[in-house]
């Protein structure tokens, strides 16, 4: 028999996206789907490409209160800019979609990228059987998420259901728990975490994590933290200057760990009290499932202040403002008083599966079509018949293969950390 094929379609805008590229292009391998993913900003062309990336990253880091604007004034309403943009970029992105997609067909379409969204929309009535799925873990939607020709919304909260709704009320979305990969599930004991780290048992520990942008006091707050008598765990991610600055600072002072871009997040979440990052679900997501608190810096505009409210509604998280003393007054004031940890996330994958399952595409996952996927708009269920000319939904397989771990690699005491 044919293996079914997906496109995961993405953008090399932060490191929230790949991580959702790599938990779901995961979980369909194990599914026995062919899987490639595609980088929608790529596929722009590479002047577009790198022009837009340089806009994006200005806005959001040196002229925040612009990008707010946009996101509110624009991109939330679905203003005429908004859908200029989009047209502009679905001038480019559809025709290369298009060519890769009669190059090597595809059953179904994931796009975790607003771009990518609205290109396979456009793209929907040339190949009616092919499914066409939006993943979008924001806890709004903004407009050009959310366009006719897609079959189903996958959101991670009611509130952004209820987004999804307001631009198509007719729209199909069900509501699934933020996708986590699966080494955050088998994160270690405290206890063993710091052991394989070299780091002591009582000793007052916070991971600070870039989630790709490279922004914000991050080195000044490392240091003032240090200096303050708690060990940090820094991780620069992909940000070479900024990893480059973390090993500067611990050459003096031994409470800094540097790292760059690291598998083993959580092994390092286990070893830390708290978590401090930007509002990225993903990252947040990830720290939950881990167990430890957040402390969220207030400092992503548009989307990100959208997050920061729902992260503190879901409790285990605090937000601090956008300075070095800031960070510290919060990081000293929760090490000492502590709060509840977060309440563990469950299991992404069945809810996945059985939101899937509903729109004829099946998924060879434990528990498919049986998670109670929450679903609005209309009576839609998971066992709701699938369209005219889908596939029937495969049966799930009695043993569902050990997910691979991500952090088995041995990670060095802290002392002589280095970038992978």
């Amino acid at each position: 028999m044919t293996r079914p094929r997906a496109v995961v379609l993405s953008g090399s805008i932060g490191l929230g996206h790949e991580m959702l590229v790599r938990s779901c292009s995961s979980l369909l391998v194990q599914a026995g789907w062919d899987v490639r993913s595609l980088d929608c900003m790529q596929q722009l062309g590479r002047r577009s490409s790198a022009a837009g990336q340089r806009l994006f990253t200005r806005m959001v880091g040196a002229m925040p209160g612009v990008y707010d604007g946009l996101h509110f004034a624009h991109l939330r309403t679905g203003s005429a800019l908004a859908k200029a943009m989009d047209s502009g970029a679905r001038a480019r992105l559809v025709p290369a979609l298009r060519a890769e997609l009669d190059a090597a067909p595809a059953d179904l379409v994931l796009s975790v990228f607003a771009t990518g969204a609205s290109a396979a929309a456009a793209l929907k009535a040339e190949a009616p059987a092919r499914r066409t799925v939006v993943l979008c873990t924001d806890v709004t939607l903004h407009r050009l998420w959310v366009n006719e020709g897609t079959d189903l919304f996958l959101a991670t909260s009611p509130a952004a259901a209820a987004s999804v709704l307001r631009y198509l009320p007719r729209a199909r979305v069900a509501v699934v728990p933020p996708p986590v990969r699966p080494a955050f599930y088998d994160a270690p004991s405290r206890v063993k975490a710091r052991e394989a780290l070299g780091l002591g048992p009582d000793a007052g520990c916070v991971l600070v994590i870039d989630s790709g942008w490279g922004f914000g006091p991050l080195v000044d707050s490392v240091e003032a933290m240090a200096r303050a008598g708690v060990h940090v765990l820094a991780v620069a991610g992909r940000q070479h200057d900024v990893e480059r600055r973390f090993r500067a600072l611990s050459e003096h002072q031994p409470r800094v760990h540097p790292f760059g871009f690291v598998e083993a997040v959580p092994l390092l979440m286990a070893a830390a009290d708290a978590v401090m990052a930007l509002p990225g679900a993903t990252t947040c997501a990830e720290a939950r499932v881990v167990g430890r608190p957040l402390l969220l810096l207030d400092l992503m505009p548009g989307h990100g202040r959208e997050n920061v409210l729902h992260e503190l509604e879901l409790g285990g998280a605090r937000v601090c403002g956008p300075t070095a003393g800031d960070v510290v007054a919060a990081t000293t004031a929760l090490l000492d008083a502590g709060i509840a940890p977060p309440a563990p996330l469950p299991r992404w994958e069945p809810a996945f599966a059985g939101a899937l399952a509903g729109i004829g595409v099946g998924l060879d996952v434990d528990a498919a079509g049986q998670a109670g996927v929450a679903l609005a708009g209309g009576t839609h269920t998971p066992d709701t018949m699938p369209p005219s000319g889908a596939p029937a939904p495969a049966p799930a397989p009695a043993h569902r293969p050990h997910p691979r771990r991500e952090d088995q690699r041995p990670v060095r005491p802290m002392a002589g950390a280095r970038r992978r």
